[in-house]
């Protein structure tokens, strides 16, 4: 037991170092990332396990039907492409959120870290660059981490909107009228 614990110290160490050197304000952006990698893998999960089973099921009982073109089958199909539609789309608008977060997190974090630079200058009396790393590290480190995470989960919202559409527009054409 005691092994496992070195070994998990020792790989969260560096991570830890570097969340400390970028200040509170990296651990929420990191909460904020983190919040949207579970929401990704839950749209993933659903996208890839759970749509493909209701899709078969949709499209079978729109087959079964022994007509198409009534006013109550079309409110039918019209109810299930409204389902479709809206476990499709479900979270994409948090995770779009929260990329929207990011950048300003980050921006957070300059602030907060010039704040400190300008408190050692003020209380030092100088521009001691060693002194002033800190700060410096403090403004930088949150930006980067802000900006890298609003470009991947930029990406990775536009790739499950453009999947999640693709899905739709399919079940779409196959749940259409047939003369």
């Amino acid at each position: 037991m005691d092994a496992m614990m070195t070994f998990i110290q020792h790989a969260f160490l560096p991570l830890s170092r570097f969340m400390a050197q970028g200040g509170p304000v990296l651990w929420w952006l990191g909460c904020f990332v983190c919040m949207s990698f579970v929401l990704v893998i839950e749209r993933l999960i659903y996208i890839f396990i759970y749509f493909p089973k209701q899709y078969q099921a949709w499209t079978a009982a729109w087959l079964s039907r022994r007509e198409h073109t009534s006013w109550y089958a079309h409110a039918v199909r019209d109810g299930w492409l409204g389902e479709a539609h809206a476990a499709l789309y479900h979270h994409l608008g948090l995770i779009k959120v929260i990329v929207t977060i990011c950048p300003m997190l980050g921006l957070l974090g300059t602030v907060t870290g010039m704040i400190s630079v300008f408190d050692v200058m003020a209380t030092q009396g100088s521009s001691n660059p060693k002194l002033m790393a800190s700060g410096i590290s403090l403004a930088t480190l949150p930006t980067m981490a802000g900006m890298v995470a609003a470009l991947a989960g930029m990406f990775i919202h536009s790739r499950l909107l453009k999947k999640c559409r693709k899905l739709e527009l399919k079940l779409e054409k196959s749940l259409r009228s047939r003369v």
